[in-house]
């Protein structure tokens, strides 16, 4: 069983009763997003809060964090009020589709969304949602940022290496363009299992970059995952 709760350098989440725990794609993206300008953040399907306080810790942005399941929304709502960044951070129980700030547009919008297409779903409910793109999918989440982002704005995901791939190429129907991409290995020898991908209104050619989580042993880990992670993680 999860723990009930993961303690940070600067915050705590508690996610009893949440079915999306914290994980490393998570901190990954929280740790990684470029936060640099951006007055005004959106954090798409907040889940535990975790990307928004973290993103939070690392800037002085506004930040809007939007989470569909009343659950998650309510623990959410917990992590942030116990947390120093309280007044900085907004979280609104809406699905994407229903979310309407009027006229504000945003600098900066991230999400770990949910990306398993056709694995086999979980028989929970809450879980399986959390997991696959049942309440919103590629071309939701899509065409949701597209009304969101500003002319001037990025949007960062984390996705699987095949779902990712996919969805650049549906991106760019939308008129978001890949501008870098960051693949992921847990070992030196694994296979590449994740992709953070940013996106802009304007095409150019992605950047592209290499992180290994783990040097070869487990809790391993690598001078590049621990200086990304350093501010967050305990053991760092």
């Amino acid at each position: 069983m999860s723990n009930s709760y993961f303690s940070f350098k600067q915050f705590t989440i508690r996610q009893d009763r949440c079915a999306f725990k914290v994980g490393t794609d998570g901190v990954l993206l929280g740790a990684s997003a470029d936060t640099g300008g951006a007055q005004k953040i959106l954090d798409i399907g907040t889940g535990t809060g975790l990307i928004a306080l973290m993103l939070a810790q690392r800037c002085q942005a506004e930040i809007t964090a939007i989470e569909p399941d009343k659950d998650s929304f309510g623990q959410a709502c917990e992590n942030v009020r116990n947390s120093k960044w309280q007044k900085r951070i907004n979280i609104h129980n809406s699905s994407l589709q229903d979310f309407n700030p009027g006229n504000l547009k945003y600098d900066l919008i991230v999400s770990n969304p949910p990306y398993f297409r056709d694995s086999l779903k979980n028989p929970d409910p809450a879980k399986a949602a959390s997991r696959h793109n049942i309440n919103l999918s590629e071309n939701e989440l899509l065409k949701g940022v597209s009304r969101l982002l500003e002319d001037t704005g990025k949007l960062q995901v984390i996705m699987p290496y095949a779902e990712g791939n996919i969805f650049i190429a549906e991106a760019s129907d939308f008129g978001l363009f890949c501008i870098k991409i960051i693949k992921i290995k847990s070992l030196p020898t694994s296979d590449i299992r994740r992709l953070i991908l940013t996106f802009s209104r304007t095409r150019q050619e992605a950047v592209k970059q290499f992180l290994t989580i783990e040097h070869g042993r487990r809790h391993e880990f690598t001078d590049e995952y621990k200086n990304l992670t350093k501010d967050f993680y305990l053991k760092f």
